[in-house]
């Protein structure tokens, strides 16, 4: 029984409630680690018969090199089937502050506010904005944010997890990318066609169901 759980995940699951309205978009974020690797040998033609899958052409060789690490960064909007990503060298604090400014200034202009939902991590904090820039800049940027933080142990209460599932397997799958700017074109691709579909999420859980569903994590009331 962990009061704070129940209490943030209630809180996700009324933002979850709220109608479209495009000047409060209601935007999920999260970010997903990656190995950046090559081949270790030049790809050859594979005859019919070595074939891996259907309609390959080439055989790869199971050894790779390590090209380093990176992050992505995936925003999504369930309730516009909209959302982008972009990979950074690093995850740190600035990265996460140029991220936000980025929603909010390019994605995200004309919005008054932005309901954002994220993960409660040590760079996920409005703190970081001041550490990126002067405060005039960084209180203008948090002005405009309204954040929501999903409970420890909870990160499923983030749609962006979903979003991150499909990256994962429509795009990144077993395929080897060994630089940042390639990884960053497809990502654009993903993202642009499933934009285009305007794939969005029916998210059904509600604060009734938890109620029910999970009334083992709920503490007991004392009055």
């Amino acid at each position: 029984m962990n009061a704070a759980f129940v209490a943030a995940m209630e809180d996700i699951l009324e933002v979850y409630r709220l109608p479209y309205d495009e000047e409060y978009p209601v935007i999920c974020m999260d970010e997903k680690p990656l190995q950046l690797v090559s081949d270790s040998r030049k790809r050859i033609m594979a005859k019919p018969a070595v074939l891996q899958v259907p309609g390959q052409l080439e055989k790869i060789d199971f050894e790779y090199i390590r090209n380093g690490t990176c992050n992505i960064f995936i925003f999504s909007e369930p309730l516009a089937g909209k959302r982008y990503t972009e990979a950074f060298e690093r995850r740190t604090k600035i990265d996460w502050a140029l991220n936000i400014k980025n929603l909010l200034d390019v994605e995200y202009p004309d919005a008054k506010k932005v309901i954002l939902v994220l993960d409660n991590l040590n760079t996920h904090k409005i703190s970081s904005l001041y550490e990126a820039f002067p405060p005039e800049e960084a209180l203008r940027l948090s002005k405009r944010l309204e954040v929501h933080y999903t409970p420890k142990h909870g990160s499923w209460l983030n749609i962006a997890e979903i979003e991150l599932s499909a990256l994962s397997t429509q795009c990144l799958g077993k395929r080897r990318i060994d630089n940042l700017e390639e990884l960053n074109q497809q990502l654009r691709k993903w993202y642009s066609d499933r934009n285009t579909k305007q794939k969005g999420v029916d998210w059904q859980f509600s604060v009734n169901e938890a109620r029910i569903l999970l009334k083992h994590v709920y503490p007991i009331p004392k009055f």
